[in-house]
């Protein structure tokens, strides 16, 4: 695993765009194609805004690569709350990409836990049985959660799915998620976290006893592939 830690947050934003560049280029000439899943946010937004600029976009090759997502809260793609709707302007309604290698993770008509059945369909039929994205962009909450894995939930607990909706009583919402058994294989994993509030979380992640019931970004195995981009405030110093 590898830990980057930056004075400020436009130098971390450039170089996870920086990134994400590298990655699309190496996987477009080694298999034809980059397959991704975002995460939502403030710091993914940043990511994507940048990655829209002609610097980067410019670099990519758009119609190759093909978008899921992490997770997302239920809700309509028009939801001010849908992670699907930030990244569509943010970034997918400002360069070429094709619109059939869009997957959002929300579907009218049909329920969560029906549509992660579907959803995971969806995923197998891109990437095939193994389901190994070539790159996945998450972060990371104040309690250590990360995608829609929180602590306490029973999903924490699912090997067999790779995607799964759960009603989360806390912000009385169903979600939908991506879960353990296909983050884990993914190719490279992109972690940002920033900020004196994820200290505590990011320092147990990193240097605490195995507890991923209430850690779960401890289920992202630290392995070569994964990042951490952080900054001073929210890494822990030794």
């Amino acid at each position: 695993m590898n830990i980057t830690v930056f004075e400020d947050l436009d130098t971390l934003y450039k170089d996870a765009a920086d990134i994400f560049v590298d990655l699309s280029e190496k996987s477009i000439q080694k298999h034809g194609r980059f397959t991704v899943a975002l995460s939502g946010g403030s710091s993914p937004k940043a990511i994507f805004s940048l990655l829209a600029t002609e610097d980067y976009a410019n670099k990519i090759d758009w119609g190759k690569v093909y978008f899921f997502w992490v997770d997302e809260r239920w809700v309509p793609l028009d939801d001010e709350k849908s992670n699907a709707k930030m990244t569509f302007e943010a970034l997918l309604n400002k360069v070429p990409v094709q619109k059939d290698h869009i997957f959002p993770m929300y579907q009218d008509g049909i329920d969560a836990e029906e549509y992660a059945k579907e959803y995971e369909q969806k995923i197998k039929n891109v990437l095939g049985e193994e389901g190994i994205f070539d790159f996945i962009l998450l972060g990371m909450g104040d309690d250590g959660h990360t995608a829609s894995l929180f602590p306490g939930e029973k999903i924490l607990e699912e090997k067999e799915k790779w995607v799964d909706a759960f009603y989360l009583t806390s912000q009385e919402m169903f979600r939908i998620t991506l879960t353990e058994p296909v983050l884990n294989k993914a190719e490279n994993i992109l972690i940002v976290t920033f900020g004196e509030s994820k200290k505590h979380a990011l320092n147990e992640v990193l240097n605490g006893e195995y507890n991923p019931e209430m850690y779960p970004m401890q289920l992202i195995n630290q392995r070569e592939g994964v990042h951490i981009l952080t900054d001073k405030k929210a890494y822990p110093q030794p």
